[in-house]
């Protein structure tokens, strides 16, 4: 089944998530801090993280950041309040989902579920494109069209983050937040610049194709076929 990591510091409300995750037949574990929760994602792989936003050591927002440094980790947020800043920012740094507290434990699971079952279904769309790309995450190395591409670390980081989702539209805020989270003095620039270079690279194998769409003011999505 799959496993789930909640993060929140009242173990009050902690307990009654768990107690329904655990009745559906999910395995989940409850860390009270975003630094134990660090240390948890390290020991075992998680397929879900429920993230409190107020934490009393790492907001849930930085927590999120550092958790998909390794893997693309689907999440949803817990909030104390309805703050539409808060929903916005947690939404386009990449946020599957977001409740308010108080919330129903049942409503909670059932979000998980959705989130878990759209997870499945955009991991499956690569497979009909391997005939583009291919994508080594352990070697972090990519093929398109047969040939191996010599990528820099965020040529890498950004088409690997496309091939993720491959047809869907990110944001430059999420693409800045997934491949150069630890670049602080980085701007929306920075994305344009290097998707100018990756398409570059792309056209010296296969020069008639353009699998990298722009959508102005939304973002790119990736042709993966």
């Amino acid at each position: 089944m799959p496993r789930i990591l909640l993060v929140d510091d009242e173990p009050a409300i902690a307990a009654t998530v768990l107690y329904a995750l655990r009745a559906e037949g999910f395995e989940a574990e409850h860390c009270l801090t975003g630094g134990e929760a660090l240390r948890e994602a390290q020991r075992q792989a998680y397929d879900l993280a429920v993230l409190d936003v107020g934490l009393p050591d790492i907001g849930g927002f930085a927590l999120c950041r550092e958790l998909r440094r390794e893997r693309d980790l689907p999440v949803i947020f817990l909030t104390a309040h309805d703050a539409e800043a808060d929903r916005i920012l947690g939404l386009e740094i990449g946020a599957d989902d977001y409740v308010t507290k108080p919330f129903s434990p049942r409503e909670l699971v059932a979000r998980v579920r959705v989130v878990l079952r759209r997870g499945r279904a955009q991991a499956e769309a690569p497979a009909a494109a391997e005939s583009a790309f291919r994508h080594d995450p352990e070697g972090k190395r990519i093929r398109y069209r047969g040939q191996p591409l010599d990528l820099t670390r965020y040529e890498y980081g950004l088409l690997a983050a496309l091939l993720q989702r491959p047809g869907a539209v990110l944001s430059r805020a999420q693409l800045m937040d997934r491949v150069w989270g630890d670049a602080l003095d980085s701007g929306d620039r920075t994305v344009d610049t290097h998707i100018k270079t990756l398409r570059g690279k792309l056209r010296e194998i296969d020069g008639e194709s353009d699998p990298i769409r722009t959508h102005r003011g939304l973002g790119y999505s990736l042709d993966a076929n």
